[in-house]
């Protein structure tokens, strides 16, 4: 039996980046990327990957280069299946002695913003549990994919992503600092998609950076308790609260208004790269709302109409930037 399990991408709609700061978000799926997860059983345990070592020419080279970096996703989903025999070892569960061979792929767009890297852990685990008919309860999956990447891999991410990929649809997180040392997790609360407005998500791909590059010098300002980065994060996190509330009220108004805030509260504490700035800047200019839908490389807001959303295209094409409805439910 062949087993196939997915992950999407994700967008943070708001409160990013206050999830790695004890804050609150409001996330949504992409389902328009995704992670593909495929294992059956065999002989040995072997990983493979779709990524091909093998190159049509020098051109093919540069572009896979470019497309999945030196390393891959080998490291992934190696670092994946250690959590998973961790939890299950911390559980008290005997993994029967059966092997498998897993392969992965992957067709997220790499490091702007999002959350290729945490999808392809998801999806592993996801497999993992159905080959082993294991359940690890959905609130505290996203824990253990976050401990695959910060624990093993020493990448500086937060909760958020691996939440949003976990249950899907659209999810309001709240990061209480107490509450996460107690339950080493955070509240998590499903919203209806069906109460959304539409929304945009542009993207460009030769703008990616890696996340924790972007947030480690704020997070040595957060530790040593900066007073402008821990008021700046509170706000931050105080405008995804205000969100919910817009969302379950349908204050599309509100909620638009509260996309800009979101970013330019972050400009008050981030430097932001005029690449970057020009995404946000082009959509603004539209009569857009804009903000990053991670740590940059890709923005997302609402539109109206197909009209305001056809401008948007036309005026970011010859910017390179590919311009998306994100198919959330």
């Amino acid at each position: 039996m062949i087993i196939e399990t997915r992950a999407f991408a994700r967008a943070g709609l708001l409160g990013n980046p206050s999830d790695g700061f004890f804050g609150k978000t409001i996330s949504i799926i992409v389902r328009n990327f995704g992670a593909t997860v495929m294992l059956y059983e065999s002989p040995e345990l072997r990983i493979e990957e779709d990524e091909t070592t093998v190159f049509r020419n020098i051109r093919h080279f540069t572009d896979t280069i470019a497309r999945t970096g030196y390393y891959g996703g080998i490291r992934l989903v190696k670092a994946a299946i250690k959590k998973f025999s961790e939890y299950c070892d911390e559980s008290g569960i005997m993994l029967p002695a059966r092997n498998f061979t897993i392969r992965f792929s992957t067709t997220i767009p790499r490091q702007v913003g999002l959350s290729g890297s945490s999808a392809i852990i998801t999806a592993t685990f996801k497999a993992l549990m159905q080959f082993y008919e294991v359940e690890i309860p959905l609130e505290m999956l996203p824990t253990w994919v976050l401990k695959a990447e910060s624990e093993e891999l020493a990448i500086t991410a937060g909760l958020q992503d691996r939440v949003i990929q976990a249950y899907e649809g659209c999810v309001y997180m709240d990061f209480d600092k107490d509450y996460m040392q107690a339950n080493g997790r955070g509240r998590y609360e499903r919203i209806d998609p069906t109460l959304l407005p539409k929304f945009y998500i542009a993207y460009k791909t030769t703008l990616s950076k890696v996340s924790g590059a972007v947030h480690n010098p704020v997070r040595a300002l957060f530790d040593a308790g900066d007073p402008l980065v821990c008021e700046t994060m509170a706000q931050i996190a105080e405008v995804a609260e205000q969100g919910r509330q817009a969302i379950l009220e349908k204050d599309y108004v509100r909620l638009n208004q509260l996309i800009d805030r979101n970013f330019d509260l972050r400009c008050k504490i981030y430097k932001i790269a005029p690449e970057n700035m020009n995404l946000i800047k082009t959509a603004r200019d539209c009569g857009l709302s804009a903000k990053f839908a991670g740590s940059g490389g890709t923005i997302i807001g609402m539109y109206p109409d197909e009209e305001s959303l056809h401008r948007l295209v036309v005026r970011m094409k010859p910017l390179n930037v590919r311009v998306i409805k994100p198919y959330i439910s």
